[in-house]
């Protein structure tokens, strides 16, 4: 268990990176990730982790929403992976709403998403999903994605961004 490790921080070139694919997913490496992910997601109080974020460079994302001291109003959800997602829709309409990031320490920026989107990827069991997804956890899913193409959420700031104690 690497439950210790550090999140990558902006600046790190392998959060610049586009991760590739994974075609192995009952590799007990994936899945350990995957376990460690979740662990190291709520140890820092967060809502999602891409794997980049800890150095592994593959289309991994945990996807982990519930009220806590960085999101209090998010919703309450089971931690699941995301494998090699992809959006495949997304609604006209977008929402201009706060962000941070584990690899942002203590910055927040408004960023604008979109609030409905459609995205296909496979569950750590290996099944193919396609659903839709709405409002925080859609931000989140977007945010994470953006991690597995190497953008950051400052690369969408449009103001400056504020300091912030969490």
């Amino acid at each position: 268990m690497i439950i210790n490790k550090e999140i990558l921080q902006i600046g790190n070139p392998i959060l610049r990176k586009i991760a590739t694919e994974i075609s192995d997913i009952d590799n007990p490496q994936i899945q350990t990730l995957i376990d460690d992910l979740i662990l190291i997601t709520k140890k820092n109080y967060g809502v999602g982790i891409a794997a980049p974020q800890i150095g592994k460079s593959c289309r991994l994302m945990i996807i982990a929403s519930y009220p806590n001291i960085r999101y209090p109003d998010a919703p309450l959800m089971q931690p699941m992976a995301m494998i090699n997602p992809r959006i495949t829709n997304h609604s006209e309409e977008v929402v201009e709403a706060m962000e941070g990031c584990l690899s942002v320490k203590q910055k927040r920026g408004r960023v604008t998403r979109y609030r409905d989107i459609t995205v296909e990827y496979l569950t750590r069991n290996g099944d193919y999903q396609r659903k839709e997804y709405n409002n925080f956890v859609a931000r989140i899913i977007q945010h994470e994605l953006d991690h597995l193409n190497g953008i950051l959420f400052v690369d969408h700031v449009q103001d400056e961004l504020i300091n912030s104690e969490v």
